[in-house]
């Protein structure tokens, strides 16, 4: 058997992933910020005709981020970081390395089929879940493949025992293949009644079951891609990175448990105030705050790694993409269980903080951490140092202003919705038209749409920032233990 400090990793599939992530990012991204401009100003949806309109769009923007810029990221990550944390290089495994790559291309073509569906308007309308029959069946099929090179690198790994990274991605595994495949279950109209396009399809739910069964989903969809793997890689990204140790392993494992358990639970958050029976709704209150505990008990472990070394938050962007994406799950994690409370809810649902809270965490925990590790990544891969220091900070600043721009417009243009919507005059009247709070909001979706512009421009940099490091950054002799070393 091959000694440990002999094994050669083999990044190819790595890499692969890394490129999707930035490609993706930027579309998806791009789409987003063009579609926030049409709601400030809706003569842009004038512009494509029908390929152009916010509502045609905006499904595309949404899956082109959620499963394009964070999957590949996910998938990067698990590529790169699987083979040291089992000891064993796929090049080691000419199947594994055959699957790995057959997962990339069933993927490439499965986000191909996705885009050119949604641009035509081919969509279920299922939040999350818009893709027909066909591209579901795909997608199960790219699912089975990465399943067999996780389990397949966890049955020929050297190490023995599995870092609590390596659960986090079995259980973002399973859970996901467990919610997609029971939400999604439909019936192709053609086949069963001999009506409409062959590959049209309706849920096998309805009405309160429907919703029900979505938002067990929708919500889930949120824990087990935007949170169990990013946890994933921060455990071992920031650790590897800041050459620190996991500060607490059994606070790591209580908050995974923790994680399992309760987010489960907690989706019907969603359908608060509907034809959903009472104590369901109630139980999904009750689940999301206490989601508090271990959601915090995974942001301040990752924090407290950093006890006594936050001088790194000076000398190292990496560092400060980190922490601040920590920093950014707490406050999302926070935010999301007060929206659930009832009386919360009934002033914040249907409103603009719905997405505020939506993208802090998005942009500030799931962006800032597939950014981090990729830019780890990179010079381990390519052997050269990371091409700009000086780009990765500017990013960094330009990303987190961006943000801030994003959820703190959001945040009041919600609030100030909600108290418009219920106010009303001495004779019990609607005191607002609903004109009335487009009005007003104007200039805060004007706001969001600059602040989603700047964390635009910060994509940008890092894909030029690693695309430099490639093609002219300097050489390494040896790779790097901990930090990563930056021109």
């Amino acid at each position: 058997m091959q000694q440990h400090n002999a094994l050669e990793y083999d990044y190819t599939v790595a890499k692969m992933f890394a490129i999707a992530a930035i490609v993706l990012g930027i579309v998806g991204m791009s789409i987003g910020v063009f579609i926030a401009f049409e709601l400030a100003f809706p003569d842009l949806n004038y512009l494509f005709g029908e390929y152009g309109t916010f509502s045609r769009l905006r499904p595309l923007h949404t899956d082109s981020v959620a499963f394009g810029f964070t999957l590949s990221g996910i998938w990067a990550g698990w590529y790169y970081s699987a083979q040291r944390m089992l000891k064993v290089s796929m090049a080691e495994s000419p199947f594994m390395m055959f699957i790995g790559k057959l997962h990339f291309w069933l993927y490439i073509a499965g986000v191909a089929a996705v885009v050119v569906s949604l641009l035509m308007g081919i969509t279920t309308s299922k939040e999350y879940a818009e893709f027909e029959w066909p591209i579901d069946v795909a997608i199960v099929v790219v699912w089975v493949v990465y399943g067999i090179n996780m389990f397949g690198m966890i049955g020929i790994r050297r190490e023995k025992y599995l870092y609590i990274s390596m659960w986090y991605y079995i259980a973002f595994y399973v859970a996901i293949a467990m919610l997609y495949i029971f939400n999604n279950m439909e019936v192709p109209t053609y086949l069963v009644t001999g009506l409409g396009d062959w590959y049209h399809s309706v849920s096998m739910y309805s009405g309160s079951n429907d919703a029900l069964v979505q938002w067990w989903y929708g919500h889930n969809a949120v824990a087990f891609v935007f949170t169990t793997p990013i946890i994933a890689l921060i455990y071992y990204f920031l650790p590897k990175e800041s050459g620190q140790p996991v500060y607490s392993y059994k606070l790591s494992l209580l908050s995974f448990w923790g994680l399992m358990f309760v987010y489960l639970w907690a989706g019907g958050h969603h359908v608060l105030y509907s034809t959903v029976p009472d104590w369901m709704q109630t139980m999904g209150s009750i689940f999301s705050v206490i989601l508090i505990l271990p959601s915090w008990g995974s942001a301040i472990n990752m924090l407290l790694t950093m006890k006594g070394e936050w001088g790194q938050l000076q000398t190292n962007p990496l560092i400060k993409f980190m922490v601040l994406a920590s920093t950014f799950y707490m406050f999302s994690t926070l935010e999301g269980p007060i929206q659930a409370i009832k009386s919360v809810n009934a002033l914040a649902h249907f409103t603009d903080w719905i997405p505020g809270h939506v993208h802090d965490g998005t942009l500030g925990w799931v962006g800032f951490m597939i950014i981090a590790a990729i830019y780890h990544m990179t010079p381990r891969i390519a052997k050269r140092e990371i091409y700009s220091k000086k780009l990765t900070d500017a990013q960094f600043w330009i990303q987190t202003t961006g943000i801030v721009l994003y959820f703190s417009s959001m945040w009041i243009a919600g609030i100030t919705q909600g108290m418009m919507w219920r106010a009303t005059d001495e004779y019990g009247n609607l005191a607002y038209s609903f004109i009335d709070t487009v009005t007003v909001l104007h200039p805060y979706y004007t706001i969001r749409a600059v602040g989603g512009l700047f964390y635009l421009t910060g994509v940008f940099i890092w894909a030029y920032n690693i695309y430099k490091t490639y093609a002219a950054g300097r050489v390494l002799e040896r790779e790097p233990q901990t930090a990563s070393p930056m021109a």
